[in-house]
């Protein structure tokens, strides 16, 4: 089995070559502690290794900008071709080779906005309820327009942190999108997509299969806590994502001295031996470089 790069050769090298496809890597950290780098270098990495960048998908609903577009362009000269979530979706077009591909989709066109169920009135929840699945058609076509042309890494980006994952609107649509797009298969998805215009689509999705067994998934989410050692002895609820993840890396900071230095830890990696070490880190313009 090929292992997917994250495109830092020392991160690599701790992961046992790299990611495993048809799995899910989560990275938690603090805003501001470069995750957002730490996806685009995933996802950049896949142009050398399997011929398509991965493509990103953002959450973010608060208002903060994650910068994407900038740090692409900064880091790797990649122009990221966007899309609103408000752009409808025509099914005509998703297997036309005249189609813009588009490798950044912010789903929520609406902004500071609160995502939990306990911050909201009945009514506000409900109208987020109505939101989300008026977005599932455009969710799925980015996903799937991708999947047909190749691409094989996917970064999902934007989630913010909550007490309970089970009341927060973010964490809903991605077990939907981690469940009923990534790891499902292409003709299902398919299915999902076209509805009742399926059976006059069937034949081009059949020309169109993929495996959904390789594709990785990198889910980027903001935690409360921004020192390693309390994400370190934060504990893993049953059903959490962070237990079902396959691969759990924390980024944070340590002390060291007077100083504050952001650090690098692999809590879980089934399928590899996975050490105790922590490793600093430094943010540069081509993105993480760690100390190992």
């Amino acid at each position: 089995m090929t292992r997917l790069s994250t495109g830092i050769p020392e991160l690599d090298g701790l992961l046992d070559g790299g990611l495993i496809p048809g799995t899910l890597t989560m990275v938690l950290g603090a805003t501001g502690i470069g995750k957002t780098q730490l996806g685009l270098q995933f996802a950049n990495a896949g142009m050398s290794q399997e011929g398509h960048r991965g493509i990103l998908f953002d959450m973010a609903s608060r208002g903060d900008a994650q910068n994407h577009e900038q740090y692409a362009q900064r880091m790797f000269d990649w122009q990221l071709s966007t899309q609103q979530g408000q752009v409808a979706v025509n099914l005509d077009m998703i297997f036309s080779t005249k189609r813009t591909a588009i490798d950044y989709l912010h789903v929520f066109d609406e902004q500071g906005k609160r995502v939990t169920r306990r911050d909201m009135e009945f009514e506000a929840w409900q109208d987020w309820q109505s939101h989300v699945t008026k977005k599932l058609a455009t969710t799925i076509a980015f996903f799937y327009v991708n999947f047909i042309r190749g691409i094989r890494r996917a970064v999902i980006d934007g989630i913010e942190p909550v007490g309970r994952p089970s009341e927060s609107i973010q964490f809903e649509l991605f077990e939907y999108i981690y469940h009923q797009v990534l790891r499902k298969e292409a003709d299902w998805v398919a299915r999902d997509l076209f509805r009742q215009a399926y059976r006059a689509n069937a034949e081009a999705v059949t020309q169109h299969m993929y495996d959904p067994r390789d594709i990785g998934c990198m889910l980027l989410h903001t935690s409360q806590e921004s020192m390693l050692d309390d994400l370190i002895s934060r504990p893993l609820n049953e059903g959490d994502l962070l237990s079902n993840a396959n691969t759990l890396i924390y980024m944070g900071r340590v002390r060291q001295g007077k100083r504050l230095l952001r650090a690098i830890y692999i809590a879980k990696h089934r399928g590899s031996p996975c050490g105790d070490s922590i490793y600093t880190y430094e943010i540069t313009n081509q993105g993480l470089r760690i100390e190992v």
